[in-house]
């Protein structure tokens, strides 16, 4: 059956403005990280994102090995573009990344320009797609010089093949950095995306002030600490979770400790009205610098809820106060490497 897209789907959503561009971003924003490979069933995958766009969801985050296996998601992705999106291209901000192990050899990672704008092609060949909205360093390269990382986004803007430049879990000093050679290129960095949650905190040490400072949107990704931040794991690890398959959560993660803040940190969101989850989204976007969350979703119902935590994004001050005696770093920060130089 032919996709139509709601009429009403750009009065359901909020939108924000990244940094001091001129683009907006919803509130909200889908990732693609977990659940759109090839374990996924593809009429799923179609009615996540069908109901996304049709909720005013309009970013949709890809990187090029999502999966499983590796470059699946952007397949996947690419076909639901092909057979329903086509229509709304102009309506749409798709991203990719590239920096983690894509294929065999010295060229098939880290940052790079051979590495870069070669896995831009075969993203832009999986998508069916011209060009993505933005383009991200998926993280820092230590050995690579940042002037030739930089001048790779740079290159994939000018050719046409990318709108915007992003990085992705850098540190507050290499992102001004970054943000230095991108402008004296003239090619000014949009986006940071970093991962921000409840129980993991390290961009409130300088990195948000950085992203202000210079301009630069920030979109939160795993805002549920890998699925921690919801009721799945109180009562044990269900069998087939993230935890389970000691994944990006592990079951040593899993502390008595942690658990015991998770349990606080539902009962405040259930006294907002809340579920753990939608209280950790909202909690994420209480602060202005942060343009957008990055979430992910299983199914049309996750998304939906998910999604309603923009209808709620003002804490009181005492709301504030209680969250912070539980929202403590619980060591889920599994891409500090990047950001540790």
């Amino acid at each position: 059956m032919s996709y139509a897209a709601s009429e009403d789907r750009y009065t359901r959503h909020p939108y924000r403005r990244c940094g001091r561009s001129g683009l907006q971003l919803p509130a909200v924003s889908l990732g693609l990280w977990q659940n759109f490979g090839d374990t996924a069933p593809i009429e799923n995958q179609r009615a996540v994102l069908r109901r996304a766009f049709d909720l005013g969801v309009t970013h949709f985050d890809l990187a090029n090995n999502y999966g499983p296996p590796y470059g699946a998601a952007e397949i996947n992705f690419g076909r639901i573009m092909r057979e329903d999106l086509r229509p709304y291209r102009d309506e749409l901000v798709i991203s990719t990344k590239a920096g983690y192990d894509m294929w065999p050899g010295p060229y098939g990672q880290w940052g790079s320009r051979k590495y870069l704008l070669a896995s831009l092609d075969q993203s832009l060949g999986r998508m069916g797609l011209d060009y993505v909205d933005i383009f991200y360093s998926h993280r820092f390269d230590p050995d690579t010089p940042l002037e030739e990382t930089m001048g790779a986004l740079d290159s994939a803007v000018k050719s046409g093949k990318a709108l915007y430049a992003g990085i992705s879990s850098y540190s507050p000093e290499r992102t001004r950095e970054a943000a230095d050679i991108l402008r004296s290129l003239g090619t000014p960095l949009l986006i940071h995306q970093p991962s921000y949650s409840m129980l993991n905190r390290w961009i409130e040490g300088g990195l948000l002030d950085v992203l202000a400072d210079e301009g630069v949107g920030c979109i939160a990704f795993s805002p549920l600490a890998q699925g921690l931040l919801t009721t799945r794991y109180l009562n044990g690890i269900p069998e087939g979770s993230r935890a389970s398959l000691n994944g990006s959560l592990s079951q040593d993660q899993l502390t008595d400790k942690t658990l015991a803040h998770v349990r606080a940190l539902t009962e405040i969101a259930a006294a907002r009205g809340q579920s753990l989850a939608q209280m950790a989204v909202s909690w994420v976007l209480r602060d202005e610098r942060v343009t957008s969350a990055l979430i992910g979703a299983s199914s049309v119902a996750q998304l939906e809820e998910n999604l309603a935590a923009a209808d709620k994004l003002t804490f009181t001050p005492e709301e504030i106060t209680a969250i912070d005696e539980d929202a403590v770093e619980a060591g889920i920060n599994i891409w500090s490497a990047s950001s540790a130089h």
